[in-house]
Order: C-alpha cells, then structure tokens, then sequence
C-alpha cells in the first residue's frame, strides 16, 4: 500500500495540537501497532513543534509543512519550516551541556531507523513492519 498525506499549519502551538491529532488519526486508520504509533506521535510532535518555535519563531504567519509517504515497510515524515535552517550534528550534543535545544531532534533521531537534517528540511523514517 502507497499513500502520500500533505498538510501545512500555521506556526500556533494550539493550531499544531489540533493538526498533530488530526494527523495522529489518520495514520491510526493504517497504522494498528500502538507502540510503532506512539513513536510516530513523538516524532511528528517534536519535528512540528521545533518547526514552528525554532524555525518560524512562533510568527503565526509562517506555515510548517508535513508530508508523509508511506510504502509498504515504511513511513517517511518530511518536515520544513520557512525558517533560515540549521547546520546539525548529533555527534555534537552533549545531554550533560543543560541546552535548552537539541535534545528534540536526539530524540527523534533515537525513535527514527534513518534521520536527516537538511538546514530547514528535517526527514525521518520509521519501519512499519
């Protein structure tokens, strides 16, 4: 099974909620594996979010946008912001450092089996089987 799902949202945090669930529901009707889908909502809530807060800086003006693409072992979640981007690093974060950032992006890249930051472009891809 193929399907493909794209959806922007402007940069609110109650907006975001309300898109997040939307979206959360949708792949419930695909997806029957609760802990795969757990990891799922982890991974779009924080990639949406940090779109939204470090990218956009909150400016309700600025959209987020999600694209999802699904085959048949895997979902990739495709995130981009209209923000100037990031150069990052995993190999550079240090938990013991207390940055209030960064961690997010650790997180999904531990939830994630494949995980690329491209400056605003943030892609994540989870095995489905």
């Amino acid at each position: 099974m193929n399907y493909i799902y794209k959806g922007s949202v402007c940069s609110d945090l109650d907006t975001i909620k309300s898109f997040i669930d939307k979206t959360v529901q949708i792949l419930n009707g695909i997806i029957s594996d609760r802990d795969l889908m757990f990891d799922i909502r982890v991974i779009l809530n924080e990639l949406i979010v940090n779109g939204a807060l470090h990218g956009n800086e909150c400016m309700s003006s600025k959209t987020v946008s999600l694209t999802l693409r699904m085959s048949e072992d895997k979902l990739m979640i495709e995130v981009e912001d209209e923000g100037r981007g990031i150069n990052y690093n995993l190999k550079e974060y240090n938990p013991s450092d207390l940055k209030s950032w960064g961690r997010g992006l650790v997180l999904v890249n531990g939830l994630s089996d494949e995980f690329y930051v491209d400056r605003n472009r943030v892609v994540s891809i989870k095995r489905i089987v």
